[in-house]
């Protein structure tokens, strides 16, 4: 008998392997219910003998020996993929049913949805993805079987020759010079490269959607041709569909780029593209943000420091950062010697702690630094604030002993906490180990490692294995923000690291008078401030908090003869460093307050003769409409109260 263990550690037995009649991870699903083997998409598996190590497979994957068996559904991170990779199928089968001519490129699942990029004349229009999504429905509607098969090299290149299919020749090429079988699925009359999983059919894909079509260059080089790729996303069930595109218009409406121009914060021109611009209404939120970080972190006992933009190369030689990051660093030439304008602080705080001797009695020595850093991104990765050329990063670096690790990870985890509660983000953790490309030894990556999970089980915090994903000197926290409309970010993060401190050989006199060699933590809160404000204005529509509005109270006279009153109320409102202006225009006042409104101004008063008799102002709120009349000297109280409180 073979025993499958499933999730939980039930155990369950099926006869001895049956060449004629084997048992598939879609039989043991069928074994545990109907329910779960309608709702199973893919399968992990992992045998004793290592032949699969918790492996993503086909739900049609034999079971020849003993195993655990895990069933994933759309719930699933993988389990999500392998539905939206088959998606991907039906979408390029439609496309060449009704464009022969077009060219197969890719089609992965990415997060929220899948693409396909085809080689065509002409773009694809808004009418053509109606056509092909209209198609798509009539194979989900055949309900047409996916089947796995592989050919030798030869047989691929040939198949793909005959079907002159020139992106799959180059990706089979490459297949072939490493020796291996070319994996292909067929449905219907439809054959794709494909490593897979796919659904057993097509007809599982019940809901999807094209959302639209943009170019992409083959492979993402731009010295490559460039492509047509159709976005689309796909769920079992039309509801989950129907509340996925509602959330994508609530997410357009939301967009800090668009929101950004309406707001007056930051602009981007073709002059500096990738360099973003602010104005005065963004440069108020940005200082609010760096002001309420610099009081943040003068309380928990960080000096703060500034570094220089450039450096010499020989410093990220040294740094590794020029080994396995120059690709990304804009350099300049300086009386003769080559300079690096710094993609990272971390070099310059080293230089920092360098420059004086140090004693454990310091330690945890903080330095924190909001540093502007300039990174070479491609051009197609470019998006609004989120990602940019240059940004300010809200860097600390943290020397101490290998006994404070635990202590020092607990408390930038506290601080963290604190800011994200602030804002009203829910967030969760992930804990990404040693990546290929890494500097130093496994057993210091090891030791790395368990101190971060170690401090992330002693103060109970839930988190996710992100395996490989550490940076290249050391292993990381990372923190991912949930914003009001379910979206996650990924901002936060603690670096440990072993490696810097060995290669710029820093020392600290320890309590045995000797020197010793510190740890060294990077780590951020907002990520980038650039990019935590286009997060900040996508989770508020741009509707900020009292605290954080640029213009915090605008008053609206009614006529001209209130304006004397009005620079009154003016005058108070600054004295408690309330950020107010006048609409001084001679329009309505109806227009006045729909105007304010749709500039997302928290507070607006409204004065006509009878606020001027009485000497009170009437207030409407923009979260709860009017608020009556109130006495200036109150509404001061009540505003400077919220503020110092910073209410959400």
């Amino acid at each position: 008998m073979i025993t499958v263990t499933l999730k939980g550690g039930e155990k369950r037995e099926f006869p001895e392997h049956n060449e004629s009649a084997p048992i598939t991870a879609f039989d043991v699903a069928k074994s545990i219910g109907a329910g779960l083997a309608k709702a199973a998409c893919a399968a992990r598996i992992a045998t004793a003998d290592s032949s699969l190590d918790g492996e993503i497979c086909d739900l049609r994957k034999m079971i020849d020996r003993d195993c655990t068996l895990d069933i994933l559904t759309f719930d699933t991170d993988d389990g999500r993929k392998a539905f939206r990779h088959t998606a991907a199928h039906i979408l390029a089968q439609a496309v060449k049913k009704l464009y022969p001519d077009a060219k197969l490129a890719i089609g992965p699942a990415i997060e929220d949805g899948f693409y396909y990029d085809f080689d065509i004349e002409k773009p694809f229009t808004q009418e053509d993805l109606e056509k092909i999504e209209a198609e798509m429905k009539q194979i989900v509607k055949a309900d047409l079987k996916l089947e796995a098969f592989t050919l030798s090299s030869e047989e691929a290149l040939k198949f793909f020759e005959e079907q002159n299919e020139p992106y799959k020749i180059e990706l089979c090429q490459e297949l072939t010079d490493k020796g291996a079988e070319v994996s292909f699925y067929r449905q219907g009359n439809f054959t794709d490269l494909c490593a897979g999983p796919h659904l057993m059919s097509t007809g599982t894909v019940k809901a999807f959607k094209l959302l639209n079509c943009t170019g992409a260059y083959w492979r993402g080089n731009e010295k490559n041709k460039m492509l047509s790729r159709i976005y689309g996303t796909a769920f079992p069930k039309a509801s989950q569909l129907e509340t996925h595109l509602a959330r994508l218009e609530e997410a357009k409406k939301r967009d800090h780029r668009k929101l950004g121009k309406e707001l007056s914060l930051f602009m981007l021109t073709d002059e500096g593209i990738g360099f973003p611009f602010f104005m005065p209404n963004g440069m108020i939120l940005r200082n609010l943000l760096i002001d309420y970080w610099r009081e943040l972190h003068t309380e928990a006992g960080y000096k703060e420091v500034s570094t220089p933009a450039m450096l010499t190369r020989d410093l990220w030689e040294r740094s590794g950062h020029w080994a396995h990051y120059s690709q990304n660093i804009y350099t300049s030439e300086i009386d003769g010697a080559n300079y690096a304008i710094k993609p990272m602080n971390c070099p310059g705080g080293i230089l920092v702690y360098m420059s004086s001797p140090h004693s454990y009695r310091e330690f945890p020595l903080r330095i924190g630094e909001l540093g502007l850093v300039h990174r070479h991104e491609k051009s197609g990765a470019l998006h609004g604030l989120m990602r940019v050329r240059c940004f300010t990063q809200d860097d600390a670096h943290i020397f101490m002993t290998k006994e404070q690790i635990k202590d020092e990870i607990k408390n930038v985890t506290k601080l963290i906490d604190e800011v994200y509660s602030g804002f009203g983000f829910n967030y969760h953790i992930e804990l990404s180990t040693m990546p290929e490309d890494h500097m130093g030894s496994e057993e210091d990556w090891e030791i790395a490692t368990n101190a971060l999970e170690n401090a992330l089980k002693e103060i109970g915090r839930d988190y996710i294995i992100n395996q490989g994903d550490g940076a290249f000197y050391g292993p990381k926290i990372d923190f991912h923000l949930e914003d009001s409309i379910g979206r996650t970010w990924q901002c936060g993060t603690i670096q440990l690291d072993f490696q810097l401190p060995e290669r710029f050989e820093l020392e600290y006199i320890g309590t045995d008078g000797a020197k010793h060699r510190p740890v060294m933590i990077h780590r951020v809160v907002f990520g980038s401030i650039e990019r935590f404000i286009a997060i900040l204005i996508e989770h508020f529509a741009g509707a900020f908090p009292l605290w954080l509005a640029p213009e915090q109270v605008r008053i609206m006279p009614i006529a001209d003869r209130h304006n004397e009153f009005c620079e009154k109320v003016l005058k108070k409102l600054k004295f408690y460093s309330i950020r107010a202006d006048i609409d001084s225009r001679s329009e309505k006042v109806g227009f006045k307050i729909r105007e304010a409104q749709l500039q997302k101004i928290p507070y607006m008063l409204i004065i006509g003769d009878n606020e001027v008799e009485t000497e009170q102002v009437s207030v409407r709120s923009r979260k709860e409409g009017d608020l009556g009349a109130i006495k200036i000297d109150a509404l001061c109280e009540k505003l400077n109260s919220e503020i110092i409180e910073k209410a959400l």
